[in-house]
């Protein structure tokens, strides 16, 4: 039996397969260490991937050369692009999946790597030695069954697995998730090794038969038409008229009456549960004690797949004992005569503050150690899945001798996650919003292959077939623009058209580019009103058609935002040299100061960004290192 690898991933979720799949695909010989081999890459919540940023994310993975983008279209049962009535930057994918199929994918994409090893145990800690240097360093694992595994890098993705606890109602019992249980060990060591640790929680609802609803008081909710998935690559996608509705139910009055006799027993509102949970994912009896005006609450009836009656009950998470759950669920029009395969549950667990970490998310305590998704205290399969993709790119490079691989703001929102992490930590489940980047119009989910698939294939990890459809479609795209931009439309053509749907008739010969650029005119209205547009359009790809329009119709603001990008990097070209002593700044605040010495920001763009630095500290600092 091997025992000497490159690189360790512990745990087999969203972050440890991204983590193992990059690593070992840059040709490191990677371990791959899980608790249980049959929930490698399970979906412990909700079945279903992207969704508002979220999508973005995904799509910046594919275009990495990540696995999750796949795997989502491959085991897509509905698909729909949120926010199609905003603004392209708003527009965010999101595929309902099949829970089993999505597992199975992933399964098969891991052992289809062939210096990829995998083994079935728990990791209870790390093996540390003293490096050159004088800082510790990372030197392997150790096991449940006694087995010491020797790497140059090991990443930890645990996930809520650390100490966790679940509760329901008034009992409360170990483990990372339902039926599982939970790591131990590894935070004790960690806090000796002069770790800070504290503890979040997040729940999930319960999973109910589908069966013994009755559809027909509910709204139902159809994917769309036209399914764009997330892979750049041709991968597999349903046809739209096959895919599985979801549907729309809502609480009512009845159902906070009964849920609020359930209150005192309730683990969050009694005090048993110590972590903070999610803002924005809040529990069913957090709602109704938050928003006690509201007299009913959306929920989502999301099917677990192709050939399952199980139902996931989307707004209904809770921790409330098992029979307030179903009593109140029975008042739910529909639910009736509903049975319930499982309860929900809330789960607490251990997660390091992230601003322990450095830009490439290793440690700064000790080197080669890398953490990745729910234990840098971010919730959701995205924000994981992303986190374990840079981590285990990073593990590599470290094992190579190369160059950190990290991602600006203005780059990716991948980017915007991590330096959110780092320089503002956090004390509640971390989950990516549009309104968090503030490059978010050249950040979009159409362009995500243009903006990293080439910085990914010289990295090694974007394949050449990613690379040539890149090149291929900036090619096709600038051959298209050109035509929009030089093509003119005459009046007699495309007026009757204009007119139909209230928008001013031409006067003279306009471009197609200034005929879109009316606000009230998309490109579906060109392709309906004008012949000239559509010979133009009968060979290029939709997928091209989109990216021309977006890049004209929203030139200046992207202009606008590239400028923008533009003058913040010149901060992050401002050094802060390694040793800096921001003691010798009396004129800086004293909870500045304290930030600074504790994050080491590498500049001066970093450090502005720090939570609770104000621009006055900023402009000391930099008047200090001017001299």
């Amino acid at each position: 039996m091997n025992n000497k690898y490159d690189i360790i991933i512990a745990g087999g979720g969203h972050a440890g397969c991204e983590a193992a799949a990059a690593a070992a695909n840059l040709g490191s010989k990677v371990l791959l260490i899980t608790m249980n081999m049959g929930t490698i890459a399970s979906m412990s919540c909700n079945p279903a991937m992207g969704g508002i940023a979220k999508g973005q994310i995904l799509r910046e993975v594919d275009a990495l050369g990540g696995y999750s983008g796949i795997v989502s279209d491959e085991s897509m049962i509905q698909f729909r692009m949120l926010n199609r009535s905003k603004g392209p930057a708003m527009w965010s994918p999101r595929t309902q999946n099949d829970r089993v199929v999505f597992a199975i994918k992933w399964r098969e994409k891991l052992e289809s790597i062939p210096n990829l090893d995998m083994w079935q145990d728990m990791v209870t800690g790390i093996n540390v030695s003293r490096g050159t240097n004088g800082q510790n360093q990372v030197t392997g694992v150790k096991t449940q069954l006694g087995i010491d595994f020797h790497a140059q890098a090991v990443v930890l993705t645990s996930g809520t697995f650390l100490n966790g606890k679940i509760h329901i109602g008034n009992k409360n019992f170990g483990g990372g998730r339902m039926g599982e249980k939970g790591a131990t060990g590894i935070t004790e060591q960690l806090e000796g090794l002069g770790f800070e640790s504290d503890r979040l929680k997040t729940g999930t609802p319960p999973r109910v038969d589908g069966r013994s609803l009755d559809y027909s008081k509910f709204e139902i909710q159809e994917g769309d038409k036209e399914i764009v998935g997330f892979s750049y690559l041709d991968s597999y996608k349903p046809k739209a008229e096959d895919q599985i509705p979801c549907h729309i139910a809502y609480t009512n009055p009845e159902v906070h009456e009964i849920l609020r006799v359930g209150f005192e027993d309730s683990p969050m509102f009694s005090g048993r549960i110590q972590g903070t949970g999610p803002r924005y994912c809040p529990s069913i009896e957090d709602k109704i004690d938050r928003f006690s005006e509201r007299d009913r609450h959306q929920l989502f009836i999301e099917p677990e797949g192709w050939k399952t009656v199980e139902i996931y009950l989307n707004g209904f998470s809770t921790s409330l004992a098992e029979e307030i759950q179903y009593n109140a669920m029975t008042k739910i029009p529909g639910f009736e005569h509903v049975k319930m395969f499982r309860p929900g549950y809330a789960i607490e667990y251990d997660y390091f503050p992230p601003t322990q970490l450095q830009y490439n998310l290793e440690t700064k305590l000790v080197d080669n150690l890398f953490f990745a998704g729910q234990i840098n205290g971010t919730t959701g399969y995205e924000e994981a899945a992303c986190q374990g993709l840079m981590a285990g790119i990073n593990a590599h490079n470290n094992v190579e001798g190369k160059e950190a691989f990290t991602l600006a703001r203005d780059e990716a929102y991948i980017g915007v996650l991590i330096d959110d992490l780092i320089n503002k930590g956090t004390d509640e489940p971390y989950r990516m919003f549009t309104s968090r980047a503030e490059f978010r119009t050249i950040l979009r989910q159409d362009n995500a292959d243009l903006r990293l698939t080439e910085i990914s294939n010289k990295l090694g990890l974007a394949s050449d077939e990613r690379m040539k459809l890149v090149e291929a479609k900036e090619k096709e795209i600038a051959n298209t623009k050109g035509l929009f931009e030089k093509t003119r439309l005459k009046p007699k053509e495309i007026n009757p058209y204009l007119e139909s749907i209230n928008s001013s008739p031409l006067k003279e010969h306009f471009t197609i580019k200034k005929v879109l650029c009316r606000p009230e005119i998309e490109l579906d209205n060109l392709l309906e009103g004008s012949q000239v547009v559509r010979d133009i359009a009968k060979d290029v790809s939709r997928e091209t058609l989109e990216q021309v329009s977006i890049q004209l119709k929203y030139e200046t603001y992207i202009s606008k935002e590239k400028d923008l990008a533009l003058k913040a990097k010149q901060l992050e070209d401002l050094i802060i040299p390694d040793n800096f002593d921001y003691d010798k700044l009396p004129s800086m605040r004293i909870e500045s100061r304290q930030k600074f010495t504790k994050i080491r920001p590498r500049t001066i763009g970093q450090a502005s960004r720090i939570s609770g630095v104000n621009p006055t500290d900023i402009q000391i600092l930099m008047v200090y290192m001017g001299r």
